[in-house]
């Protein structure tokens, strides 16, 4: 137990020296409204209310410089092999500079590689597609914001986080990519460069930390309209933080990592925490719908937001009033949040934060098999004694962890002597089908004591034992590292990638089972013998959960790898939805799962979103062609996608 925030946190929000350095309450340039224009309640003197915040972003606008420019996170932080000894670089997370003796016996188990292999980082590109701004829209837009035309700067601004967006950066082939970025730093100025948009025809994709695993922020292939890249990251101010209503107006643009380091260092939370949360922003979760580790406490994205503005190339689209709940018809709010991009750009957002919980405790339980810690997570959300968190991994997770533990560790957990013993031969769990739930209980020292304490009792009910709080606390942190273990398997010609579910819990136990059997034969199919497939139960709800899936294989590096990965990939998100499951829990739609789109919402849902496109964008200047939007013409709506 640790009180205020916890070390893990620390870790994760901690940068550099020099990236830290933040001038509270710094007014921010005149650009940007003065307080006394963003308050609704003109006239009304608070003492509990900051002015504006300017933060100072741990990421640099040169994203490159700091970031890896051919894979996930920061550049000094990786997975490496080196003379027989797996480890993870860095000081950046729980895992830095620690080795993983059990690492290599894992690789061996189930890929069979050559780890004597060096790996090498690819080169970076030196030629890039020329841009096709023309100089005249060039000359418009640099009066309004900072502008590139620089092929890096473009050219990792092309793409998400998908397999496919990965492979296409290492070798540099995207079929397209931005003519050019622009960083605006207020609203108005969003609205200029939409405008400006709208005047000359050219395309225009809002980009946050590009962390996207849906494709939706791919270029358009075919677009011939120059393609400008919207990006919001310059738009990180927090308007105003009113410490008695428990409010912040804050831009769209701010990083995860960067809203809560600023909201923490005055004793606040949003407690908003996807596994992407160092590097995606606030306008991205709101677009994609997103979901945070800690939703059972602080909600989902849709139950943290008050109040959004959106600019759309036909106007501004924001409630005139900032209220709890308003009975006006359907709440565009909604249409807002999920819009992935193809409406407009969500410039401010009025979210709730939280007081800093007094006690922070994370904690495990080992369970004999998945049915049985299924069935533990099913009673926990029947009775609503959730935690802030609680996961429950697989036995292929459970082994996965355990290859990212450092010594002393066992079984996915780091367990001492007695603990191991207990669990294997006085218990009587088989390694080879135990599983583990990972708990992080937030809250004052009574109410965690009383949460624990049930959820201790209802894991008596289905064989569960505690398994400790230093282990909960590396399986909850060992979330932010997982994302880097790709950029290592692709070094060793393994592809992996990841896909998630919502189902309710009748169905779930169902779908897990046939999804991985489904994957099995796929990779039969196609005489794949070296692979893994596992899931673990992320989030749950009254009526169901969310089921993530991981899957790698063995291949040589080429494009039909990555293409037989996308057919196995569709096979199995085939079968989820046959087994009851849906489209996507938080991933959203983007352009890899377009094709399940209508059946999902139904064919007047279909065009109702077609004409909310008319209404709010008649000549598709965001024309990322995802959901139902289709990339280039569409004769039914009459969008325009040509000069």
């Amino acid at each position: 137990m640790s009180p205020g925030s916890d070390a893990s946190a620390k870790n994760m929000l901690e940068n550099t020296e020099e990236q830290n350095k933040v001038k509270d309450n710094i007014v921010y340039n005149d650009k940007i409204n003065t307080f006394s224009e963003q308050r609704e309640n003109k006239g009304v003197e608070n003492k509990d209310i900051d002015t504006v915040i300017k933060v100072k972003s741990a990421i640099p606008r040169r994203r490159q410089d700091l970031l890896k420019w051919y894979g996930w996170g920061y550049q000094d932080s990786t997975f490496k092999i080196s003379d027989g000894v797996a480890f993870f670089t860095g000081n950046r997370y729980l895992l830095g500079g620690k080795k993983l003796p059990h690492a290599l016996q894992f690789i061996k188990e189930y890929f069979n590689v050559d780890i004597t292999k060096d790996a090498i980082p690819p080169p970076q590109p030196t030629s890039f597609q020329e841009s096709r701004l023309p100089s005249t829209i060039k000359e418009d837009l640099e009066k309004i914001a900072p502008l590139s035309t620089d092929g890096m700067d473009r050219l990792i601004r092309a793409h998400g986080q998908t397999l496919k967006d990965v492979y296409c950066l290492r070798k540099n082939s995207f079929q397209r990519i931005p003519d050019a970025v622009i960083w605006p730093q207020t609203h108005q100025q969003v609205e200029d460069i939409v405008k400006c948009a709208s005047k000359h025809k050219f395309v225009i994709i809002p980009f946050g930390g590009g962390t996207s695993v849906s494709g939706s922020v791919t270029c358009p292939a075919n677009e011939e309209r120059p393609i400008l890249v919207l990006d919001t990251t310059d738009m990180n101010a927090i308007l105003w933080l009113d410490k008695e209503q428990l409010l912040a107006r804050v831009q769209a643009g701010i990083l995860g990592q960067d809203l809560e380091r600023e909201l923490r260092s005055r004793g606040y939370t949003v407690g908003h925490e996807p596994d992407s949360y160092e590097f995606s922003t606030l306008g991205g979760w709101v677009a994609t719908r997103a979901s945070g580790m800690k939703k059972n406490t602080y909600g989902n994205i849709e139950d943290l937001i008050v109040q959004t503005k959106i600019v759309t190339p036909t106007g501004v689209i924001e409630r005139n009033c900032r209220v709890p709940r308003i009975s006006c018809g359907p709440d565009w709010e909604h249409v807002v949040m999920g819009s992935e991009g193809c409406l407009g750009v969500v410039t401010e957002v009025t979210v709730k934060v939280r007081p800093l919980p007094p006690c922070v405790r994370y904690g495990s339980l080992v369970f004999p098999d998945w049915e049985a810690g299924f069935h533990f997570e099913r009673e926990v959300a029947r009775q609503r004694a959730q935690p802030s968190s609680i996961r429950l991994m697989d036995n292929e997770q459970f082994r996965l962890g355990h290859a990212l533990k450092e010594q002393q560790s066992w079984g996915g957990v780091v367990l001492d002597g007695l603990k191991k013993f207990y669990i294997t031969r006085i218990k009587g769990f088989d390694p080879l089908k135990l599983c583990v739930v990972t708990l992080l209980i937030e809250g004052s020292t009574e109410h965690v004591a009383r949460k624990e304490k049930k959820l201790n009792a209802i894991a008596a009910e289905y064989g569960g034992v505690p398994g400790g709080a230093r282990n909960g606390e590396i399986g909850y942190t060992l979330t932010f590292v997982i994302a880097y273990i790709r950029d290592l398997a692709l070094d060793y010609d393994i592809v992996a990638e990841s896909f998630e579910t919502s189902v309710s819990w009748e169905r779930t136990l169902a779908l897990c089972k046939n999804t991985k059997e489904r994957v099995r034969k796929e990779c039969r199919d196609r005489n794949i013998q070296e692979y893994i497939i596992s899931c673990r139960l992320t989030q749950t709800y009254d009526a169901g959960c969310c089921i993530y899936f991981y899957f790698a294989f063995k291949t040589d590096l080429s494009m039909d790898a990555v293409r037989m990965y996308e057919d196995i990939e569709e096979a199995a998100r085939d079968e989820i939805i046959a087994n009851g499951g849906s489209i996507s829990h938080h991933h959203g739609v983007g352009k890899l799962r377009k094709k399940w789109y209508t059946q999902t919402v139904s064919e007047p849902g279909r065009r109702l979103l077609l004409a909310t496109k008319k209404a709010l964008d008649p000549d598709n200047i965001f024309a990322l062609g995802n959901m139902a939007y289709d990339q280039y013409m569409n004769e039914e709506l009459g969008l325009k996608s040509k000069l």
